[in-house]
């Protein structure tokens, strides 16, 4: 009766695999990160060095002109046209607006955005360049 020894197999999980995924995930993140079209607007300076995700981009001018994702608006048909592009993205339940206000632009049109994006329960990020 001759009896076989049977293999044992190895219970290890290798990471190597992932880490490279993990790696290429990376990359593609901060290819696509350049790619959001923003006017060629003088943007306030800080010194935060968060880097946050953008679906939906709103320009502001300093003489109040609104443009969402590059075309230009009046205020008052941004709340439509915010809603449709959120029905439109493909993260509806975390649809962030990147809002970035030229220099020199008074506080309050920032605020009207901020309160149109609050009423469709979206979150805003106020865009900002480095300090050099």
């Amino acid at each position: 009766m001759g009896l076989k020894k049977r293999n044992k197999t190895s219970a290890e999980f290798s990471m190597s695999s992932l880490t490279d995924i993990i790696f290429l995930l990376l990359i593609f993140f901060m290819l696509t990160a350049n790619f959001v079209r923003i006017d060629p607007y003088e943007l306030p300076k800080s010194d935060a060095k968060t880097i946050a995700p953008t679906d939906i981009a709103v320009s502001i001018s300093k003489d109040g002109k609104y443009s969402l994702n590059g075309k230009k608006m009046p205020l008052t048909n941004l709340k439509g046209a915010l809603r449709i592009e959120v029905a439109k993205s493909e993260n509806k339940a975390n649809a962030t607006i990147s809002v970035a206000a030229e220099v020199g632009t008074p506080f309050s049109r920032v605020v009207e955005v901020m309160n149109v994006a609050k009423a469709l329960k979206l979150r805003v990020i106020l865009l900002t360049q480095a300090k050099e």
